[in-house]
């Protein structure tokens, strides 16, 4: 097949293209590449990978009309990127989807990329029915992006937990990847409201999420699913009592309010029912940062201890 991956050089992209490349797909990466073009150099010399430099908002019917599925995950991904750049945020994750799906054939597959941040702070399970209560401009332009797609046929988002884990792009503000560096090179995680709940994947199991969605898409098209595991809905406690079993550091209960005040446990029951489950665990991906991030110091906004 034919795939076009929107943000194909980022975090998750730039795993999911090698995928498709092994599977002997024709992948092509459209990109701003605005963090560089590092992350694809694994995959450069497969004959089967084109290349396409294109910002999302400037993309064009004849950019997207050769392709038979196209995975979206192109934009402003979290809570302190989207507060940071509110317009960008609306530019990049709701109207350039809008002008995306316009220009779409009806027959053309469309996986998206969604995120369970939308349910915000919720006392109950949530599964794909609960209310909707984003309480980031992130979530909020998420979900406005969802609801756009799904009144599109041949269209899927998967609302993915909070990624974790190594990747050749890696995101060092995601929680878990966060917690391990600052653990290692602070030697201390100031956590504020500890006991808060999310939810978490690790990126090989999301990979397989995107790859099983495209093997069962006639049974799961028009619709959207909530991909992770109940095992790993946890704390942000839980989360450091996990990383303690690889590294001494010391967790300080702060008082103040946490700015993302995101709490909810998810219900991932829909898509698991139709095949998918998880096979690496948090300690999988805890246990490959600490390799990483023993040896690699990015520049964060404030003194490392």
């Amino acid at each position: 097949m034919k795939i076009l991956i929107t943000g194909g050089a980022g975090y998750k992209g730039s795993i999911l293209a090698k995928e498709l490349l092994d599977r002997n797909h024709q992948v092509t990466i459209l990109d701003n590449f605005m963090y560089g073009y590092d992350s694809i150099l694994h995959i450069i010399n497969n004959s089967n990978l084109k290349i396409k430099k294109i910002d999302i908002r400037n993309v064009k019917e004849t950019d997207l009309k050769e392709y038979d599925v196209i995975y979206h995950l192109a934009g402003i991904s979290g809570m302190p990127a989207c507060a940071a750049n509110p317009h960008s945020a609306e530019a990049i994750n709701v109207e350039s989807v809008d002008k995306m799906i316009k220009i779409l054939s009806k027959d053309q597959i469309l996986i998206n990329a969604s995120t369970t941040s939308m349910y915000g702070y919720s006392e109950i399970i949530c599964d794909e029915k609960s209310q909707i209560n984003p309480v980031s401009i992130y979530g909020k332009t998420k979900y406005e992006a969802e609801k756009i797609i799904q009144n599109r046929e041949n269209s899927i988002s998967l609302r993915f937990a909070t990624v974790f884990g190594v990747s050749t792009k890696m995101r060092n503000d995601l929680m878990v990847n966060d917690f391990v560096y600052r653990s290692i090179h602070e030697r201390n995680i100031i956590l504020f409201a500890a006991h808060t709940k999310r939810t978490f994947i690790h990126i090989n199991d999301a990979i397989n999420a995107y790859i099983f969605t495209l093997d069962n898409f006639e049974a799961m098209k028009d619709d959207v699913y909530n991909v992770g595991d109940e095992k790993m809905n946890l704390s942000k406690l839980d989360i450091c009592e996990n990383i303690k079993d690889f590294v001494k550091f010391e967790t300080i209960n702060s008082t103040l309010p946490d700015l993302d005040n995101r709490n909810f446990e998810i219900s991932f029951q829909k898509i698991k029912k139709l095949g998918y489950n998880v096979n690496y665990s948090l300690r999988d991906g805890v246990e490959d940062l600490v390799k990483l991030y023993t040896v690699y110091v990015y520049n964060l906004p404030y003194n490392i201890i």
